[in-house]
């Protein structure tokens, strides 16, 4: 399945997760605080805990501006990705570009979503961000890896003005009966192969999703509409490795 037909698919029916109303409540947060308390946050967990999962839906939930970082990103394509979930025609230069987030950040009270944010600290790039919630006073959310508010932490101008920090959790076995439903539509998953999947996928939402899209192809390629762990009979993917082959 492709990051697209995801989002269309997995917006309007992932709300029970965990880490997504963990976000989202996060983002309410930021949005409804208290005048004078700062406003900007952090969300941060390991790989594969559905964190952008949980950014996708707070972001249709709240109409919030999203964009997710690049590795190769300056700040010039910050600005312009940003302008661009905004609609808005970006100016010449970088000064004028954050002159046009400030204010409509101001303005429409929308919230800012920053993912892969670890790649504003690693491109020193993270003043850009202090910079927007500076001009403009709005809610600003950045998504990260489990280090995110360490790494934060040694730079006091932006430390200072988080208001929250929460971490992503471990998937619950709710969840992945949840996505079994999402992403097993017509079969019925049976307990015993739900929680056998859950072991294996070592609390991983990703690959929960992952070994779920291969119980689902098992049921269909033995027309089965219920599948327990005897019918399902392969291996699960647990992110192990495999060794070196050896030369014939």
């Amino acid at each position: 399945m492709t990051q697209a037909s995801e989002t269309v698919n997995t917006v309007a029916t992932i709300a029970p997760l965990r880490n997504v109303m963990a976000f989202t409540e996060l983002v309410d947060r930021v949005m409804n605080r208290t005048p004078g308390l700062p406003g900007m946050a952090t969300f941060h967990g390991p790989s594969g805990y559905g964190k952008t999962f949980s950014a996708i839906y707070a972001a249709n939930k709240h109409k919030a501006y999203h964009v997710q970082m690049k590795s190769v990103w300056t700040r010039k394509k910050l600005c312009q990705s940003i302008l661009q979930s905004m609609g808005i025609l970006p100016a010449a230069t970088i000064p004028d570009m954050m002159d046009q987030i400030g204010e409509q950040l101001a303005l429409s009270r929308r919230p800012l979503i920053i993912d892969e944010a670890d790649y504003l600290l690693s491109k020193g790039m993270v003043e850009v961000a202090r910079d927007i919630y500076e001009s403009s006073q709005g809610a600003i959310i950045l998504i990260g890896e489990e280090q995110l508010p360490t790494k934060l932490k040694a730079i006091e101008r932006v430390h200072g003005r988080m208001l929250d920090w929460v971490p992503a959790e471990e998937a619950t076995l709710g969840d992945a009966g949840h996505l079994a439903r999402l992403y097993c539509p017509g079969v019925e998953v049976a307990p015993d192969l739900l929680s056998a999947l859950y072991d294996a996928s070592a609390k991983s939402i990703r690959r929960i999703v992952v070994n779920l899209d291969r119980v689902r192809e098992a049921a269909q390629l033995k027309d089965l509409s219920t599948i327990g762990l005897g019918q399902y009979g392969s291996e699960f993917f647990t992110g192990a490795v495999p060794g070196a082959r050896r030369a014939a």
